[in-house]
């Protein structure tokens, strides 16, 4: 069975989980108006962005051999990606953010490979190849950038999600599809942005996720960078849109000097930008994103680690002070003066150290869910995992011992101690019990009939972060999205209309052609007469043929189709700009 991409050092690494979202690349879907498109915003990019970019960017297309002429091929991209340590693969539009962020955290670029239709040819709300191709992947040849990068996505993943944000995600994914699907009812396109709305009004107290996603939006999507006053692009989402790449230069967009405020500034996808923020250089968007990352749950753990994981109702992972990983959904913390003292697990959990589940402990051992006291003896400033093994034999803390343990916090295990198992540092990290009963005050907790009582030890949550410690731990490949994006529609008329764009291609490329332009123009204005790009590609060829009067008709068609669509009036222009460039001069 052929593989569904191209595969290299970097994707093969990848997990199962995320492998799931990769989908093939059929270079055949690309018709002739989608090549058309790639071309002219590709013309229209290198041209302007020569002026307003960063220079890594037109370094950066060179570097990742994108072509203007033709859409990439993702399987050529991958070659030439993997000499400054990246990678490429194809998606189906917008998947989950942390899913996002793992990859990038693996050096792996998640590119939709669908392309935005010529009606939306300035911006589309929906990922496309034009946005992560031509957006993501020049500016990624900057070693630092492409650092920030790998190092945004490593911390993003590990962000907690709040059950709304997944409601936000499917909204704006759904919304994105019907937007750029041709066709769509207007009815269906405002019930969707509806739901966006009400989502976005909704939200409650931003998750870390959604902070996190704030802070990419307004750096590796919508980015400037130097000073107020003069400010550079680098962010995809504004290198790939002719029409926000020109608007965002303007006195219109106001100018904010980034800092870890932008994580509290939200955004709305579907409508261009009222505001950007200009980092000073690539080393500034490392140091906000540090900054940030020491107020997530990651590094601080505690109590409000645990509660933004059983917020969440997601799998998530704590990491106790001796290094042991718990990863499962939080479901319960008992709490005595602001500190975790009990914590539970519903379902499937595994016992991890150092990102690798520990032999015994997996999700099919602790299928019914996990509960562990957290915390220091009551009495003794020692904790367990410190004690020596005298103190540990003082204490009765001994295979085939029994024993009670009265935890800070009124909780208290009861039960005849059968092994425990130890860290690299030869810390105690679990201890297991038979005929152990666990209680909170009055509340049973664990009781004898229940079987083998496994408890972690740790005096304290120094860690808590969203998915496993180890992602072999869980079965993740689940992946089935509420909506699929929506392929342009077919009828007599397109397929004439794409057949006229492949024959002026063929021309363009100087290959053999049994159409002469004239023909071809006739029936376009004939049969297409709403359609521009092609008359452009018309006087781009003509432009250099001694045929001053069909170049005259075209012209003039041009200019009434100005008259008759002003909304692409400025379209045509700009098209016309790039062919008549050296006499506009």
């Amino acid at each position: 069975m052929e593989a569904p991409y191209e595969s290299n050092a970097l994707i093969d690494r990848l997990p199962k989980h995320l492998k799931q979202f990769i989908k093939p690349q059929d270079y055949t879907d690309y018709t002739p108006i989608n090549q058309a498109v790639w071309r002219y915003v590709m013309r229209k990019n290198v041209d302007y962005l020569s002026k307003v970019a960063h220079s890594s960017y037109l370094e950066g297309l060179k570097k990742t051999g994108l072509e203007i002429d033709s859409i990439p091929n993702m399987y050529g991209m991958n070659r030439i990606l993997k000499e400054i340590g990246w990678a490429a693969v194809a998606v189906d539009g917008f998947i989950p953010p942390n899913a996002f962020m793992e990859f990038q955290a693996y050096n792996v670029l998640v590119i939709a490979s669908d392309i935005r239709q010529l009606e939306h040819i300035e911006y589309t709300p929906a990922p496309d190849i034009i946005h992560e191709g031509a957006g993501h992947a020049p500016i990624i040849a900057n070693p630092e950038y492409a650092e920030y990068l790998r190092r945004f996505g490593e911390i993003g993943c590990k962000a907690i999600s709040s059950s709304r944000d997944y409601e936000m995600y499917e909204a704006i994914r759904l919304l994105s599809i019907l937007k750029e699907a041709e066709g769509t009812p207007q009815a269906e396109i405002d019930a969707a942005e509806a739901q966006v709305d009400f989502l976005q009004n909704n939200m409650g107290e931003l998750s870390e996720m959604a902070r996190i996603r704030n802070l990419h939006w307004w750096t590796v999507e919508y980015g400037l960078i130097g000073t107020v006053e003069n400010p550079k692009i680098y962010g995809a989402g504004l290198l790939s849109s002719i029409g926000e790449s020109a608007w965002c230069m303007t006195d219109e967009v106001k100018k904010i000097p980034y800092d870890i405020s932008a994580a509290d500034q939200s955004f709305d996808i579907t409508k261009p930008q009222p505001q950007l923020y200009v980092t000073p250089d690539f080393a500034h968007l490392s140091l906000v994103l540090e900054e940030f990352a020491n107020t997530m749950a990651l590094r601080t753990g505690g109590l409000s680690s645990l509660k933004k994981l059983i917020k969440s109702n997601a799998l998530g992972t704590i990491e106790l002070s001796t290094g042991i990983q718990i990863s499962g959904v939080f479901t319960n913390v008992i709490e005595e003066e602001g500190k975790p003292v009990y914590i539970q697990t519903t379902g499937k959990t595994a016992l991890s150290y150092r990102e690798k589940e520990l032999v015994g402990h997996g999700t099919q051992y602790h299928a019914e869910g996990f509960g562990s006291p957290i915390g220091k003896l009551k009495g003794i400033n020692l904790a367990i995992e410190d004690m020596s093994p005298r103190d540990l034999r003082a204490y009765d803390i001994y295979e085939a011992e029994s024993v009670t343990l009265e935890f800070e916090g009124n909780i208290t295990v009861t039960g005849e101690i059968i092994t425990g198992s130890r860290n690299l540092q030869g810390e105690i990290i679990i201890i297991s019990f038979r005929n152990c009963t666990v209680t909170h005050n009055d509340t049973i907790l664990f009781q004898p009939d229940w079987g083998i009582y496994d408890m972690a030890v740790g005096k304290k949550v120094i860690s808590a972060f969203s998915g496993p410690a180890d992602v072999n731990s869980f079965d993740m490949i689940h992946h089935v999205p509420s909506s699929h994006t929506i392929k342009a529609k077919k009828s007599t008329e397109r397929e004439e209309l794409e057949s006229l764009y492949k024959s002026v291609r063929t021309i363009r490329e100087g290959n053999l052609n049994n159409e002469s332009i004239s023909n071809i123009f006739t029936k376009l204005k004939s049969n297409h007469p709403n359609d521009w790009l092609l008359s452009i590609e018309i006087v781009e060829i003509l432009k250099d043929k001694n045929e001053p009067k069909l170049l005259e008709e075209v012209l003039t068609h041009l200019e009434l189709l100005k008259q008759n669509r002003p909304e692409i009036a400025h379209l045509i222009t700009g098209g016309m700009g790039l062919i008549f460039k050296s006499e506009l001069v």
